[in-house]
């Protein structure tokens, strides 16, 4: 029997494709290669599901062709998914950094809800099926797997890219298309640690507080984020380093990353800070100024790798003294190694060329009926929720594709 739909990779993405074409009568086949699916739901956010977020626009992601990006979140806004979980029975609470989770604040309550939709609506899904080849003739898609090959119309991928490879994601998806002849950007580890030598800095682990990250790329800024950093045992982490990671990892020249450790300043408002607390309280030391703004571990490192006596007071600083103290606050220059790679990397950066891809139904122009969403395609958003947005839209903006192509069909039997 051929199906009209078949769906490889049970994630996000696929879910929603999957829901939304079976809500409109098509038969679907949902197939997954691991054992379970929705790994990456039940683990994101810290096991909470950062389903969406308040505030979302083109700006929030990456691409080589980035308005088509905004068109397709456009014809899917994070109110509409907020909607489509409620109409699930799922209500979603909204925290101050405008990040929305479900209210059970576990994504488990997310994947169950997904899943229950999908088996009510009469989708198939069969787990422990990885795809090893497709192929098309005759007018339809054959897809072959070990001990198995489906035929359908339509061939949907949401394989994902190459992040947290443990939870399936293994390139396939790129692998699959590459065989339609499709181009790939290259790919890079994104939302991912990176490591130092630094062992200094290492020695800081556990310590957390708001920065600003700037990346310059053969001496020009190219890259700025502010947000929480989290000093490691390995290196940075935490929402600025995750977001600067796949900046820092996709420029390829001389390349510096600097951190303001009080970036409610800069170098010309803190050095006249440091002169007004000089000139009011001549007799306080560094130290205490400078505990005033961070964790005491990180004041007392910052001075001992600046080369001043943490006891100096406010009245003995010299000139030369209080531009290293501002150089080793607002910019200091962040030795990093390299990265942690896929294998902590919340998304890949890069993947399916959009130019290859008809923008606004995700539809492959080098095989029609072959569609992609989700991460496989060169989108990858920053942290909060807006990767998770993208899978909802592109999975919807597929499906409605998937659905209107039916439609004409029929009308040109009819005729």
């Amino acid at each position: 029997m051929i199906d009209d739909v078949i769906i490889i990779g049970a994630g996000a993405a696929g879910l929603m494709t999957a829901i939304q074409a079976a809500e409109a009568g098509l038969k679907v086949l949902l197939l997954e290669g691991q054992k379970k699916v929705g790994a990456k739901i039940l683990m994101s956010g810290g096991t909470r599901c950062n389903v969406t977020n308040k505030t979302i626009s083109e700006k929030d992601f990456n691409s080589e062709h980035i308005i088509y990006v905004r068109n397709i979140l456009r014809s899917f806004s994070d109110v509409d998914t907020i909607n489509f979980f409620e109409s699930l029975g799922v209500g979603l609470t909204l925290e101050p950094t405008g990040k929305y989770f479900p209210s059970t604040n576990s994504g488990k309550t997310i994947l169950d809800a997904l899943l229950k939709k999908i088996n009510s609506l009469g989708v198939t899904l069969l787990v422990e099926h990885k795809v090893k080849a497709v192929s098309f003739e005759n007018n339809q898609f054959t897809i072959k797997g070990e001990g198995f090959h489906f035929n359908c119309k339509n061939v949907v991928l949401t394989t994902g890219g190459l992040s947290y490879p443990t939870t399936g994601s293994d390139g396939v998806g790129y692998r699959l298309a590459q065989s339609f002849g499709h181009s790939m950007i290259e790919t890079t580890p994104a939302l991912t640690p990176l490591n130092t030598r630094d062992n200094e800095l290492k020695a800081l682990s556990g310590i957390t507080l708001e920065v600003s990250l700037t990346l310059l790329a053969d001496g020009k800024r190219c890259f700025s984020c502010r947000d929480s950093f989290l000093f490691t045992h390995f290196g940075f982490s935490g929402p600025a380093v995750l977001d600067m990671s796949r900046h820092y990892l996709r420029h390829k020249g001389a390349k510096q990353m600097m951190a303001n450790f009080i970036p409610d300043f800069d170098e010309n408002s803190w050095g006249n800070y440091l002169r007004q607390v000089g000139q009011k309280n001549p007799r306080k030391t560094l130290r205490a100024v400078l505990i005033e703004f961070m964790p005491q571990r990180l004041a007392d490192t910052i001075l001992k790798k600046a080369g001043i006596d943490a006891f100096v007071r406010m009245n003995q600083l010299d000139k030369p003294t209080r531009q290293r103290l501002i150089d080793y606050c607002v910019n200091y220059p962040l030795d990093v190694t390299g990265a942690l790679g896929y294998s902590k990397a919340e998304v890949t950066a890069g993947g399916i060329d959009w130019a290859e891809i008809k923008p606004k139904t995700l539809e492959s122009n080098l095989s029609p009926g072959m569609f992609f969403a989700g991460e496989i395609l060169d989108v990858d958003g920053r942290i909060g929720g807006f990767n998770f947005q993208w899978a909802w839209a592109s999975g919807v903006t597929v499906a409605q594709a998937i659905i209107k192509k039916r439609e004409f069909s029929n009308e040109q039997k009819d005729h």
